[in-house]
């Protein structure tokens, strides 16, 4: 009877190491020290899919989704902000992109129209020499 208790015991902390490596593996990004409420919230909602940068993460292509390069300024200016800010609000599927989900249930119209506002820092110039 001592074995299979062993053995559930070593199972039990397998599965519970396991979950542990998970959950710090697909842990969001913190912020850094005086990020805007703008960046956190993109951190928060956005970085899972778009990356921490906004050229897309390793978790959306390992679930085979690909979300809009962020980062990339000629893609960025070919956007309006209203946009952007139908898109974020309502989600993707009225639109035709219907991977990305709604976030206007979370987000007033200012919380939107100020992540817009710092979608459209992620691929300037200042940005990528601090990176």
């Amino acid at each position: 009877m001592r074995r299979p208790a062993i053995a559930l015991l070593v199972i039990l902390l397998g599965l519970g190491l396991f979950a542990s490596g998970l959950a710090w593996v697909l842990d969001t990004p913190r912020p850094p020290a005086g990020a805007s409420r703008a960046e956190r919230t993109y951190l928060g909602l956005c970085a899972t899919c778009h990356g921490v940068d906004g050229h897309g993460s390793w978790r959306s292509t390992v679930f085979l989704i690909r979300p809009g390069d962020l980062a990339d300024p000629a893609r960025m200016r070919q956007q309006s902000n209203q946009y952007l800010m139908d898109i974020i609000k309502h989600g993707g599927a009225p639109l035709g992109r219907p991977g990305m989900p709604a976030f206007g249930s979370m987000l007033s119209d200012d919380d939107i129209r100020d992540l817009v506002g710092y979608l459209r820092t992620l691929g300037s110039a200042d940005r990528r020499g601090a990176g």
